[in-house]
């Protein structure tokens, strides 16, 4: 499929999405549905008056602790799981029953632990994003084709030479995807945590906004986290292209 065609058909999506959300406050179908355009209206005037920027600073500050802390762990760990079968017996147990479990009940063992501040808000960023990225890591190193390890084995590759040539450049889709899943997880749980632990950042404008019936606001902060979220998971897709320059798909 070409760029061109797929960046409309993203756009017709996104199209219909916003028409049916139109359709749907202006119907009266609930009361606690605006209309897209009150909801971008609300968001323009929280972007102007600088409420929105300040809580999306207050936000960012864990999320982007946790997500680092959660890339570079999940991705080590990952590597290591899938080069040693004694990793991944020590380790994968922990990661799937991590990944299937409801993380979010552990939210407010967490905040019993560490209390209200910044350590279990970052903590759980990284109990959601973490399982998705170590588990797609590992699985993308054991998915690399044996021959190609093989084939730089009989050239008296080194073992780092085989990671970095053959290893990484083979795994790198299905770890990108595992790090576009555990971003999008770890944006999930920032905002679990500013509802559930304390209100702070956006998680503040959302559950005032709904205290007192502003929905537009309340839409208007959801929107403005969902267009972050995709904009970093397509920032993250780029990357993946510029560094490792994946086939083209048609």
């Amino acid at each position: 499929m070409s760029a061109t065609k797929s960046f409309l058909l993203k756009i017709t999506s996104f199209l219909v999405v916003i028409l049916a959300w139109e359709y749907a406050g202006r119907a009266g179908i609930s009361a606690a549905l605006p209309p897209f355009s009150d909801t971008m209206s609300a968001l323009f005037q929280m972007a102007m008056d600088g409420s929105l920027g300040t809580a999306f600073a207050k936000t960012l500050y864990p999320l982007s602790i946790g997500l680092l802390v959660s890339i570079f762990i999940g991705v080590t760990l990952g590597m290591a799981m899938g080069l040693k079968e004694s990793a991944e017996w020590l380790f994968s147990p922990i990661f799937i029953v991590a990944q299937a479990a409801p993380l979010a009940a552990l939210i407010p063992i967490l905040t019993f632990a560490y209390g209200i501040g910044i350590t279990a808000k970052v903590f759980t960023v990284c109990i959601m994003a973490m399982p998705v990225i170590v588990l797609n890591t590992l699985g993308a190193v054991r998915n690399t084709p044996g021959s190609l390890v093989e084939m730089a084995r009989s050239f008296q590759g080194t073992r780092m030479q085989v990671v970095s040539k053959i290893i990484l450049p083979s795994a790198s889709p299905l770890i990108f995807v595992g790090l576009r899943l555990g971003c999008a997880s770890g944006f999930i749980g920032i905002i679990l945590a500013e509802l559930l632990i304390t209100p702070t950042g956006i998680g503040d404008i959302i559950s005032y906004s709904q205290s007192v019936a502003e929905y537009d606001k309340m839409y208007a902060a959801i929107f403005a986290v969902i267009v972050s979220s995709v904009l970093f998971i397509e920032l993250l897709e780029k990357t993946e292209q510029v560094m490792f320059k994946p086939e083209k798909r048609n």
